[in-house]
């Protein structure tokens, strides 16, 4: 990260005060996104289970007990943004963690709950279709997988592949299921 300082010169009583500020500001190559570098690659945010929880799926084959759990983090400013303006503001960030599940019969019934982490998967709004020629970003987005055992490898090849078909039924909504998201809606 770059700094640059602000010096401004004041007059008062005929004596010159010098105040000194420090702004940071961001390289080119995270102006966008801390977590996109300067040719496309996403990672995965570290800490965003500090961030705001939007909402969890239970997600199994009809009629059998839930496979996995999926939680949904972003950043709160992104919250913030989408209840004023409902859209995703740019270089909002989704993370999605999917957990394999486990069930078990309860006293409160049949539950299930989720175990370690099977995969990531991260969205980053880009309004601005900024990496025009990556198998990663498009339609308003940049998509990545990880699996759970290797939080650094992105293993999606081509979003419109391994991602779009998933998001179809969310097309009308920026491809996201906000229906899932009560946070969202404040």
């Amino acid at each position: 990260m770059q700094r640059i300082a602000i010096i401004c010169f004041t007059l008062a009583g005929g004596v010159a005060t010098v105040l000194v500020a420090a702004c940071a500001t961001q390289g080119s190559e995270d102006a966008f996104s801390r977590y996109v570098d300067a040719q496309g690659a996403i990672s995965l945010p570290e800490g965003f289970h500090d961030w705001r929880h939007i909402g969890s799926w239970a997600v199994g084959d009809e009629g059998e007990d839930i496979g996995y759990l999926h939680n949904v983090y972003t950043q709160p400013a992104t919250v913030a943004a989408f209840q004023k303006t409902d859209n995703f503001p740019d270089g909002a960030v989704l993370v999605k963690e999917v957990l394999n599940a486990e069930s078990a019969d309860m006293t409160t019934g049949r539950a299930g709950r989720g175990t370690d982490v099977a995969i990531w998967f991260v969205m980053i709004k880009d309004s601005k279709g900024r990496f025009p020629d990556s198998k990663l970003w498009g339609d308003g987005w940049g998509w990545a997988m990880y699996n759970g055992d290797d939080p650094n490898t992105v293993v999606t090849e081509d979003y419109k592949e391994a991602c779009i078909p998933c998001h179809v039924p969310a097309e009308n909504d920026d491809w996201v299921y906000v229906s899932g998201y009560p946070d969202l809606r404040g």
